[in-house]
């Protein structure tokens, strides 16, 4: 059976530097977990204090309840995958999958039984006496996959598995991965920079960054409801409207900006007078809508993409504005230098305090961050 991961007030410092500070989180037994952040944010580095590979400066972790202090990543009911698979050339499929078997002495026929059980569970039962150079990349994420399910781990860990493979093989992966972790009912905690896998496979998301946790929720709250200006900005696109709060009623915040006053949905610590962006994303944005909040933009170039046209505008934001509109046959002309009305409703855009957004601050405390995450 899957159990809790908890980390308790964990905390990881290298010299003068912290890497990872005061993390509090619980992943819930069978859950498929991310953590999502830029380089440097600390993912990496809570996922080698999972594996055992590094012991916290400050707090906990418990598995199942037991504490993992002083464990090793051979005493802990965890399994690790890392970017570059470590396949054994040499060996066979079904050898590849049984490795951590033979390590602990199980005889040959039951490791071989558990291999082949093991290839069904990844489809690829007609692979077994196969040469690693045989398979294709993602067969070979499949096989990693199955070698660490072979010693039956409470916890899978994945350190960005995926970043090796070409676009639509990594999406692929992606419905892949799900569908073995909702097979097997194992924790999967799961290390990305990539958005799209985050957001496509998780039950829950912790955006982190620079070694904090900036937000946890489901992969729709994480997108349609930020809760601070870097959620905001690195999960998606969202146009920026920056200005200062007039008032907040009934949780909606109305905010003075250079394209006028304009509302939306109240964050947190929010109060009339402060400085604030309101943030909404193209999608919500409609041409032509009489909504409550309407603006003017002149199109400066589109990218046409089938199903869906992304429009480039000029406008009073902070650097341009992006509408996604849906091709329905029923688009408007689109040239550059046309004048668009948009409009969009309060409830479609959520308005934060000022500051720390994804697009700033990237400086040498991040740089730094990277650096002792390789140096650990």
């Amino acid at each position: 059976m899957s159990q809790d991961v908890e980390l308790d007030n964990v905390t990881m410092r290298f010299g003068d530097f912290t890497a990872v500070r005061n993390i509090n989180l619980t992943v819930r037994a069978g859950e498929f977990f991310s953590f999502l952040g830029p380089s440097g944010c600390g993912k990496t580095t809570i996922l080698r204090i999972l594996s055992g590979f590094t012991e916290p400066t400050e707090g906990h972790v418990r598995i199942g309840g037991v504490d993992m202090a002083g464990k090793g990543p051979n005493e802990r009911p965890t399994a690790l995958i890392f970017q570059n698979l470590a396949l054994f050339p040499l060996m066979s499929v079904w050898e590849n999958i049984a490795f951590g078997l033979e390590v602990r002495g199980v005889p040959r026929d039951k490791r071989r039984k558990r291999a082949m059980e093991l290839l069904e569970l990844i489809a690829m039962p007609d692979a077994a006496d196969k040469r690693i150079s045989e398979l294709s990349g993602g067969m070979k994420q499949r096989v990693a996959i199955a070698r660490a399910l072979a010693v039956e781990p409470k916890v899978m860990l994945l350190d960005e598995p995926l970043s090796a493979l070409d676009l639509k093989l990594r999406q692929h992966m992606r419905s892949e991965l799900r569908a073995i972790q909702r097979r097997t009912g194992v924790t999967f905690i799961y290390i990305t920079h990539d958005q799209g896998e985050a957001l496509t496979m998780s039950d829950r998301v912790a955006v982190m960054s620079r070694g904090r946790i900036e937000q946890v929720g489901p992969s729709s709250e994480i997108y349609d409801a930020p809760q601070t200006p870097f959620v905001a900005t690195f999960v998606g696109e969202n146009n920026r409207f920056s200005g200062r709060v007039a008032d907040i009623a009934g949780g909606v915040a109305r905010i003075e900006t250079a394209a006028g006053l304009l509302s939306g949905r109240a964050g947190p610590a929010l109060k009339a007078g402060d400085k604030a962006t309101l943030f909404v994303r193209p999608e919500r944005l409609r041409m032509g809508a009489d909504e409550a909040n309407r603006l003017s933009a002149r199109i400066h170039h589109v990218d046409f993409e089938g199903s869906f046209a992304n429009l480039f505008l000029n406008g009073a934001a902070d650097g341009e504005i992006i509408v996604q509109a849906a091709n329905d046959g029923a688009l408007p002309s689109l040239a550059p230098g046309v004048e668009l009305a948009l409009g969009f409703a309060p409830e479609s855009a959520v308005v934060l305090p000022t500051g720390g957004d994804a697009g700033t601050g990237a400086g040498s405390g991040e740089m730094q961050h990277a650096a002792a995450e390789v140096a650990a």
